[in-house]
This record gives structure tokens, sequence and C-alpha cells, in this order.
């Protein structure tokens, strides 16, 4: 049987999740010819040469920060991938196009779902990257609102000095999308007052190394519910698995 090669493109992911998640399941699942292997761009222009080099590529994860610059290089998108303008996960059709999925909605929708309680109605979204994108439709899907968070100001959005004890009794859900506070830089955080945070509230961050970040562990010192990145990572994964294997 011939090798089918998987893999993750992102800059700077030798941490990355990927990786080992599917070198296990291909292990378990005594997939011998699956491989998963990181490709670490500095910049999207190498994808092309990726493509060249690597003839028996199936399935591609995307990670930060070429959420969006990926699309030019594609031949179609999902419907949802679309409309959220952000693709996590390229499916190599049987014809040899490449299509654009996003699996990062679907597995934000699955982590976040447990913990909704009857007055979580509004989030904040920090950062305005691929990532939140993904995360935006998620909360649409929800019906929850939700505004974003710019360190510029930025039509429709809130500046972090804007933020205060009102936006905190109106926004129940903060959502770090930013990569403030991921290993080797685990002394960042997001800019935020967090002595408003209360046990009204759920933290929620992207990032899943360190296991609690500093964003984390400030929302929890005030009663918040916190969630990492880890369990969304594990869904969006498993969705990929599917999209590949269509």
């Amino acid at each position: 049987m011939s090798k089918r090669q998987f893999g993750l493109i992102g800059k700077n992911i030798s941490y990355s999740f990927s990786k080992k998640y599917f070198t296990e399941k291909f292990a378990l699942g005594n997939l011998e010819d699956y491989f998963y292997e990181n490709f670490d761009l500095q910049s999207i222009d190498e994808f092309p040469e990726i493509l060249k080099n690597n003839s028996d590529l199936k399935g591609l994860n995307v990670t930060i920060p070429f959420k969006e610059t990926i699309i030019p290089y594609l031949d179609k998108l999902s419907k949802n991938a679309q409309k959220i303008g952000a693709v996590n996960v390229i499916r190599f059709t049987k014809k040899g196009s490449l299509k654009g999925y996003n699996s990062d909605y679907y597995g934000f929708i699955k982590s976040l779902k447990p913990l909704l309680k009857e007055h979580h109605k509004k989030a904040l979204i920090l950062g305005t990257g691929g990532a939140s994108k993904g995360i935006a439709f998620g909360l649409e899907k929800l019906g929850i609102l939700y505004t974003f968070v710019s360190r510029e100001e930025k039509e429709g959005m809130i500046n972090y000095n804007r933020i205060n004890a009102t936006t905190f009794d109106n926004f129940q859900i903060i959502i770090n999308c930013t990569p403030l506070g991921t290993s080797p830089n685990v002394k960042e955080f997001p800019n935020l007052p967090y002595q408003f945070f209360t046990k009204k509230h759920i933290a929620f961050d992207l990032i899943y190394n360190p296991e609690e970040t500093q964003f984390l562990k400030k929302a929890k010192k005030k009663g918040a519910t916190i969630k990492n990145g880890f369990e969304m990572l594990q869904y969006q994964a498993e969705k990929s698995w599917k999209i590949w294997n269509k």
C-alpha cells in the first residue's frame, strides 16, 4: 500500500499538538503507512514547495499565522470556510484539487457548550486573526452575541483600554484568541482588568500549552469558570480526520 501523508502548516510549530495526536492515532489504529509531519514555514510563499516535494500528501491542518493567507492557494472552500474566511483543514480530493475547510468552530462549540448557563449571553473575543473568525462563527451558531477586542481602534471593535467593570457586566464569556501566554512566553497575558471577573464568567483560552495560562489563572482567582484549548483541539482534529476520509 502506498504511503499516506498528512501534516501541519504553521510557523514555529515544534510544540504542535497535531503531530503527537495523529501519530498516536495512526499507531493505535495500526495504520502503518500513515504519517504526520510538521511543515514549519517562515512565509506562506513556501507552500507550493511543500506540495512539490510531498507527493503522498492526503490532508493538511493549518495553524497560525496562515489560516487566512492559505486561501489563495486552494482550489475551493467549503461553505462554512467561505463564510468564516479562515481555513484550518485542507483535503486533497480524488481529482487532485485542494479544498479548504474549517473545523475550529466545530471544536469550539463542542468544548464550550457544556459550560454554558442561562446568563451566558454575550462574549468578548480577544484578537482578530484567523482563529478568532472560527470562534465568532461558532458563537453565532450558539446564538451568543460577540464583540472583537483589538489593540488598534477599529470599526465595530473595542479597544483594550475601553474595557471596564461595565464591560464585564455585559459580557459573561471572555475568549482569548491571541497567542499571549503560549509557552515559552508563559508570563504574558492579555491586558484586561482581571479584578472584574466573577463566578458568573467563563474564561476560555485557545492556548493549551501551558495547561493554565496567566489569563486563566487570573480569571480563576476571581471565581470564573476556566477552560483551555486542549479539548477543542481534540474535537477539531477528529473532525479533520473525518474530512480527510470523505
